[in-house]
Order: structure tokens, then sequence, then C-alpha cells
């Protein structure tokens, strides 16, 4: 399914390189806004934030910020991170093929960390990377995005639903009522 994610974390910062390269992933590509920062919020990284990008520099794995916000506010947190990335991305579209020429990559090569489905486990499965779903970091979204997270909280609770499967039954008329009445109800 495009919209299920391979694995769902409760922060990019447990995304580590040793369980990227269990999975023989080499690259991170991070959304920005209640991935790695509140929406609309600017300031100091977080401190588990800056721990997490230095064990993954420490370790030779990329990283790089593909984000649908204005190109503005990613150069902003891109020059706060250290890390390379760009904004108006058009996830899930075209932002994630432009990622990869950029590492110079495959698919199967890197992770996709966001917060939504529609956007970056949809772009990152549709291209062929290892999705991961964290939760949103705050409440305040786009009046867009806080209609969509309805949608997606029912497909996430309906993903592993598997439909009913009727075992082999054979018919026997014994098993019929005597005398069955039928009602306009």
């Amino acid at each position: 399914m495009v919209l299920k994610p391979r694995a769902q974390l409760n922060s990019v910062t447990e995304v580590t390189p040793a369980w990227l390269q269990e999975r023989g992933l080499r690259a991170v590509l991070l959304d920005l806004d209640n991935t790695l920062v509140p929406y609309r919020t600017y300031g100091e990284v977080p401190e588990a934030l800056r721990a997490w990008l230095q064990a993954q520099k420490q370790a030779g794995i990329p990283v790089m910020l593909v984000s649908n916000a204005t190109s503005r506010r990613v150069r902003y947190w891109c020059e706060k991170l250290g890390i390379p990335g760009f904004g108006l991305a058009g996830k899930p579209w075209f932002g994630f093929r432009e990622a990869l020429r950029r590492l110079g990559l495959r698919p199967e090569e890197v992770a996709v960390v966001g917060d939504q489905l529609f956007t970056d486990v949809l772009g990152g499965n549709l291209v062929g990377m290892y999705t991961v779903l964290v939760p949103p970091l705050a409440q305040q979204e786009l009046g867009y995005t806080r209609l969509v997270r309805r949608l997606e909280r029912w497909i996430l609770r309906n993903a592993n639903r598997q439909p009913p499967t009727r075992a082999q039954e054979e018919f026997d008329p014994k098993d019929l009522a005597p005398n069955p009445r039928i009602s306009k109800d």
C-alpha cells in the first residue's frame, strides 16, 4: 500500500546510524515542519536534534531537508542545522526525485522521515524509498493539514485490518428455521 510507512517511530532521533545500517540505508531525507521543529517556529535547534545530527555526520550519513515550506524558512533551518535542503519541494510528486539526484543514491538506499502520510510517506513510497512516519511535534498546523490528519488517522487505524474471510461452509437445509417469516422491517 502506498500510504503505509515501513516503520513508525516516536521521533526522528530513533533513526540512528546503527538502525540505518541494519536496513542497508545510506542517507536520510527529512521533513521540516512538525517532524524536526514545530510548525511556524524559529529559534534554536533543540539539543537532542543537534546531537542526533552530529551522530549522523560522524557516521558519514548524509542528511537533507526536503520540505514543502517556503524556501526562506527552509534556508533558515538548513543554516541552523548545518545540512543541505530545499523548500517548495512539491511533495509528494517531485521533491524526492530531486533529492535522490543531489545525493547520487538509489531510492532503496534512502530513508524518508516525516509526519504526514500524504506527502512524506506517499512520496517516498512512490519513489521506492524506506519511509518512516513520526508523530507530529505540535497541534498547530495549516487548516488543510488538520483536515487531512483525520483521514490519516483513519487509514493508520485500518491499514492492518484484513477483509473478513468466511470459512468454507456447506449449505445444509436442515439449518434453516422452520416456517421462515418475511418481514417488511
